[in-house]
C-alpha cells in the first residue's frame, strides 16, 4: 500500500506520523540520548528525505497545553525502531519584528539519525509512504492500552517507509535518539527559514 497525499485534519490522518525528530531542542548534544518532553502548545516542523521504521501503531489521541489548559486533537503514532536520512527540524522563535527560526540538522551523508520506542502527537504529515503488513482499523486501546481509546480508530504495521516527509508535530518521545552528524543553529533576519 503506498500513496502521497497530504493531512491537514486529525480524521484524515491515516499514515504514519513519524518522524521523530521532533523532540529535539537546544542543549541535545551529539550522540545517544534520551527524550522525554511535555506539551508546549508550540508545533515545529520536521523533514527528511527517507524514514524507515520497524513496528508502526498509530491511533487518535489529545494532548493538553500546560500553560493554558488548551487541548488538541492529534494523531499520535509509535515506531519501535528508525532510521532518519537528511532530517531536519525547525521551530520559529520569532519576537516581535525579529524573525527567529531554530533549526537542527542530523543524518547526512548516509549516515542517518536513529531512535527506538518513539512516540509522536502530531498534526500533519505530507510525503510518500509505503506499508508492510498493514492492518487497518484495529481498536486502539488493544494498540496500547494507557493511551488508546477503547473502541478508537487505529492501525499496525510491520515496516514503514516514507520519502519527502514533512511533519507538523506538537511532542516527541523517545528511549534514545542518536543524532549522526547534529548541527543546531539559530537563523535571524533573512536567514530565519524553516524546513520547509
Amino acid at each position: 500500500m503506498s500513496g502521497g497525499t497530504r493531512w491537514r485534519r486529525f480524521a484524515a490522518m491515516m499514515v504514519p506520523a513519524t518522524v521523530v525528530a521532533g523532540g529535539m531542542v537546544l542543549g541535545m548534544a551529539n550522540g545517544a540520548i534520551a527524550a522525554s518532553f511535555a506539551v508546549s502548545g508550540q508545533t515545529f516542523k520536521v523533514g527528511a528525505s527517507k524514514l524507515e521504521g520497524n513496528g508502526f501503531k498509530q491511533y487518535g489521541g489529545m494532548v493538553q497545553e500546560k500553560s493554558s489548559g488548551n487541548q488538541h486533537p492529534v494523531a499520535v503514532s509509535e515506531i519501535a525502531d528508525a532510521k532518519l536520512y537528511d532530517l531536519c527540524q525547525s521551530v520559529n522563535a520569532s519576537l516581535p519584528g525579529i524573525p527567529i527560526v531554530l533549526t537542527i540538522n542530523a543524518g547526512g551523508g548516509g549516515n542517518p539519525a536513529t531512535a527506538t520506542n518513539l512516540l509522536i502527537d502530531m498534526d500533519s504529515l505530507e510525503g510518500n509512504a509505503t506499508f508492510e503488513n498493514i492492518q487497518i482499523g484495529r481498536d486502539a486501546n488493544e494498540l496500547n492500552p494507557k493511551k488508546g481509546q477503547p473502541g478508537g480508530f487505529g492501525q499496525s504495521a510491520d515496516v514503514v517507509t516514507i520519502t519527502d516527509l514533512e511533519q507538523v508535530a506538537r511532542s516527541t518521545s523517545a528511549g534514545v535518539f542518536t543524532l549522526n552528524g547534529l548541527k543546531l543553529k539559530v537563523n535571524v533576519g533573512k536567514d530565519a527559514k524553516e524546513c520547509f
